[in-house]
This record gives structure tokens, C-alpha cells and sequence, in this order.
């Protein structure tokens, strides 16, 4: 049966926010694995870090898995002390950076999350050989790649994942671009990032939708989705599929995609129901199929 993971929130929301977020997942998504913490940047984690553990508990209550996730780019000291502390936290941890690997046990087994570059069988091999049980692939592989990384990761009893919801994440840079877009330097942010919920817009001069900016990560314009391609990555051999929170009702959204998974909708019901809910929403899923990223093959 394909299974759900709820990754991480890549984006900077209040810790009211981000603590309800949670308690509504814990109850009422039915999705089977938690991705917590912080990936993009360490500033932001004090603002919910004393509220982890007691989310992690309520999440486990309700069933769930719960991964807790380094961060995608380590770059100071401090920030290495955290991946130590992470480690060794009694949590299954998500690698978004292999800089983890240094502090895991030799016999520790760890998830990976989408950010590193798993695109061939050696590098699949490799993670899997260094305690590995669950990879979420780049969302920017066509299907093609994921049959193949899917069945050497069956023949190996490690789980394949591929992104099915949310903007794709695309770069991680040394530095905040929403800072500089707001007049401010990387180390007095004043936090501007919180008033884009689902990172900020950015469009060409030509007014048309292209990418999205969270800090120092770069995302999609629009959302990946693919709902609408469940039966293709299950005949792939992919064992779980990724949603990744935005504001958007995303208990919805996981009830939409369990909804077919389950077989109990069409994927074409399932679409209309995703387009209904937030209707001004644009999606897309070009590159599952070799095409480019922004493309969006269940237009009408």
C-alpha cells in the first residue's frame, strides 16, 4: 500500500501556528510519517524548538511515524553542534545534508530527505550501505529514473518516496534573499520571511509566475502535484509519496491523496477536488515526465 509522509515546513511560521498546524495533522491526517524540524535555516528553530518534543509525542500518540530533519546546508560550528544533538536525539533523523552522517552511530539508520542528490544506483547503494531505510528522491527525475532507483531499492528493503505535493524545492544559497529583498542584511533579517507563509512570489518582468523565494531557499512557482499520476508511481514501484505543508488546508489535501491511494476516488476526482478547494492554485508536474518542471500535464 502506498503510504503518506508529511515533510518538513520549509517556511517561517509564528509557533502558534506551526504548533496547530501539528495538532490538526495528529488528528485528523491520515498520513503515516511526520518529517519535523528545521532544513532551510537555523535562526529560525528557537522560535518552536521547546515545542518539538511534545508535537512529536502527539503525533505518536495519533500513530504516526516521526522523523525529526537536519538541516540542508551546515555551515558554522553552532550549526554542526545541532546536527550532534539531533543524532543523538533517540529519533529516526532525515539527512538533507550528508554532514550528519559524521555524527551517526555506524550501525544508526537514518531517512533521506529530497535535497540530496540521489540520481544513479551507486549513489542509492552508497546511502543504503551507510544504514539508510527510507529515500525521498529529487523531485526533478523523470519516471524512468525512479522505476529503476525503485527496484534496486526493493531488492535492498529500502523504501523509495517521491515528492507528490507542494512547491519543488530547487537551490539552497549562503545567502537570504529575502533579506536583500527587503533592504536587510543575513544577520539582521528581522525575520521577513514570516510574512510570506508560502514563500514570496517571483514573477518575470513579463508578469508571469516563476519562482518562489523562503530565505535562502529558492522553490517552483507552483505546486507539484501528482495526484493525478498515483497509479503510474505505484506500477514504478514507489512506496510513498511526499506532501509538503503550505498554507492550504492540508489535511485535505493528505485525505485526497490517501482517498486515492486507497482506491476510493479516481484520480481525476481526486484533481477536482485539490482544484475545487483552492481553486487559484496552479500546478505542476513536468518533470515526472522529462519535461520542463513547470509544465502541467492534466491542464482541463
Amino acid at each position: 500500500m502506498m503510504k503518506l509522509t508529511l515533510g518538513p515546513v520549509f517556511f517561517h511560521w509564528t509557533a502558534d501556528i506551526w504548533q496547530d498546524f501539528y495538532a490538526r495533522i495528529a488528528d485528523e491526517a491520515p498520513v503515516d510519517r511526520v518529517v519535523l524540524g528545521e532544513v532551510v535555516c537555523s535562526k529560525r528553530l528557537p522560535f518552536y524548538e521547546t515545542l518539538i518534543e511534545g508535537v512529536a509525542e502527539r503525533l505518536q500518540r495519533a500513530g504516526k511515524e516521526v522523523v525529526l530533519a537536519s538541516l540542508a546546508l551546515t555551515t558554522s560550528p553552532r550549526e554542526r553542534k545541532m546536527l550532534a544533538g539531533l543524532a543523538a536525539s533517540g529519533f529516526t533523523t532525515e539527512l538533507n545534508d550528508l554532514t550528519l552522517l559524521h555524527y551517526l552511530e555506524p550501525d544508526q539508520q537514518f531517512t533521506v530527505g529530497p535535497l540530496v542528490n540521489v540520481y544513479n544506483a551507486q549513489s542509492l547503494n552508497w546511502l543504503i550501505a551507510k544504514g539508510a531505510s527510507d529515500i525521498c528522491l529529487p523531485p526533478e527525475l523523470p519516471i524512468a529514473t525512479v522505476k529503476t532507483l525503485a527496484a534496486h531499492g526493493s531488492a535492498q528493503n529500502t523504501r523509495i518516496e517521491v515528492w507528490g505535493y507542494g512547491r519543488v524545492p530547487l537551490a539552497i544559497s549562503g545567502r537570504c534573499t529575502h533579506a536583500r529583498l527587503a533592504a536587510k542584511s543575513k544577520d539582521s533579517c528581522q525575520f521577513v520571511c514570516e510574512n510570506d507563509m508560502d514563500g514570496l512570489a517571483v514573477d518575470t518582468l513579463d508578469d508571469q509566475k516563476f519562482l518562489a523565494v523562503n530565505g535562502v531557499q529558492t522553490l517552483s512557482g507552483s505546486r507539484a502535484n501528482l495526484v493525478g499520476d498515483v497509479g503510474n508511481l505505484s506500477a514504478a514501484g514507489v512506496n510513498s509519496l511526499r506532501l509538503s505543508p503550505h498554507s492550504e488546508d492540508m489535511v485535505h489535501v493528505a485525505k485526497t491523496f490517501r482517498a486515492v491511494c486507497d482506491h476510493h476516488i479516481t484520480e481525476q476526482e481526486a484533481l477536482a477536488q485539490l482544484i475545487e478547494q483552492a481553486p487559484g492554485l496552479q500546478y505542476c508536474n513536468g518533470f515526472l515526465f522529462g519535461q520542463a518542471g513547470a509544465d502541467w500535464s492534466h491542464a482541463g
